[in-house]
């Protein structure tokens, strides 16, 4: 009867864990995560499936800063990455391992955030616009998935500016997934996301779960196994005709060639006239990285184009942006005949975005170009960076029409061994 808690009642061990239940139901039911239960850390496959070995690193990297994140969340955690990469997984994850520990947190995908505002607006609505807003800007922990997907009005820009400003200043943790470039975002917006000591990005580069995390890159988009014979080991050197400087040349660009296929990183760059080998040798370290466990796409630039054209066609089974991040995010690019492609300006801005992606994210990219391709200044700067591109150019003359003079010296030697007179 001494004792302070006489006659307290405490409630049973059935009692709390029935408790905890109930506040976790109620915890997931304001989050947002209703129907994303399934999108744990245990769930998520931190190796991908068959990836080589630079993507497995950079898909394990991902995970572990989303559960370094959810240990302790603070700043902001930026994703960025194609359809289906498992930027959404990881965000989820992080919100079930909030509320799994008992922590509050919103999961919410962008539109679907601002459809939420405007239904305040309407007569039947039982909450208003403020309280509504003040909730999701102050919530401990904000997720906002799909940012950029949204339909950019000036409402709809002006109050994720004002939510994200809101907790850019009040420092509190965000974690935002989005599948388009900084430059893409409204500048207000980017202006925050870019603040390196507060946000932290990371650029997500595995292919579509949804799609087996299969490699994009055998997809109809690349015609690598139409040059499957161009091989280094099928690769003419052509000592019987070229000499001096054009056969160095040659040989120098060969062995850097072949390095780069061991150690693909940054962008190659071949240049040189028509047939002087220079698709050979792209498709050729397309092939060895393929060979090697890899993974590459090969694509024709006024043929890659065309392909992202045809996606706006009403009857188009695969969208744009589907087409177009499966090109930019490639594991390995060929872009062959750079320049020859109708100029347009559309034409240049998508080229100029898949290069610029690739530039910043250094992705192995290897491009042919001719000698007297005009190539818009905003892709020059960024393809004949030499600290992050090797340019070669190749001195040997045309191929095809070399070859075609000395097939015909055997004929007329033949004539004059038997006694035909000399020409």
């Amino acid at each position: 009867m001494e004792h302070p808690d006489f006659g307290r009642a405490f409630p049973c061990e059935c009692k709390i864990r029935e408790t905890q239940q109930s506040d976790l139901a109620e915890l997931r039911q304001t989050s947002g995560l209703t129907h994303l239960p399934q999108m744990t850390f245990a769930a998520f496959r931190s190796e991908g499936i068959g990836l080589p070995p630079d993507r497995r690193k950079n898909l394990r990297d991902a995970y572990d800063a989303a559960r370094a994140f959810a240990d302790e969340p603070r700043g902001w955690l930026l994703f960025k990455g194609g359809y289906g990469c498992g930027k959404t997984h990881l965000a989820a994850a992080i919100a079930n391992e909030r509320l799994a520990r008992g922590e509050p947190g919103l999961f919410i995908v962008v539109p679907d955030l601002l459809d939420h505002l405007r239904a305040t607006f309407a007569p039947t609505s039982r909450v208003t616009y403020d309280d509504r807003f003040e909730n999701v800007k102050g919530t401990p922990l904000l997720i906002l998935d799909d940012l950029g997907t949204q339909s950019a009005t000036a409402w709809a820009q002006e109050k994720l500016f004002q939510l994200l400003n809101y907790r850019y200043n009040a420092q509190l943790p965000t974690v935002i997934t989005t599948n388009r470039e900084l430059e893409e975002i409204d500048p207000r917006l980017r202006s925050r996301l870019a603040d390196t000591t507060f946000c932290k990005i990371i650029t997500v580069l595995a292919p579509d779960f949804r799609q087996g995390g299969i490699d994009t890159s055998g997809s109809g988009m690349s015609n690598l196994a139409h040059y499957a014979e161009m091989t280094f080991a099928t690769f003419d050197l052509r000592d019987d005709e070229l000499k001096g400087d054009a056969r160095t040349n040659l040989r120098r660009i060969v062995f850097t060639a072949k390095d780069y296929a061991e150690n693909p990183h940054g962008f190659i760059v071949f240049t040189g006239e028509y047939g002087c080998g220079k698709t050979h040798l792209a498709a050729a370290i397309a092939n060895e990285i393929c060979k090697r466990g890899g993974a590459a796409m090969f694509a024709v630039v006024p043929d890659l184009l065309d392909h992202l054209r045809a996606t706006f066609a009403p009857g188009s089974s695969v969208s744009y942006d589907q087409r177009f991040d499966e090109t930019r995010t490639a594991p390995a690019l060929v872009l062959d005949d750079l320049g020859i492609e109708n100029a347009t300006p559309w034409a240049r801005e998508k080229l100029f975005q898949i290069i610029d992606y690739r530039y910043v994210a250094k992705l192995p990219t290897i491009i042919t170009i001719h000698r007297e391709a005009e190539i818009d200044a905003r892709i020059q700067s960024r393809i004949f960076d030499l600290a992050r591109s090797s340019v070669n150019e190749m001195l040997a003359p045309s191929y095809r029409t070399t070859h075609r003079r000395a097939q015909s010296k055997p004929e007329s030697g033949y004539r004059r061994t038997r006694g035909a007179p000399a020409s």
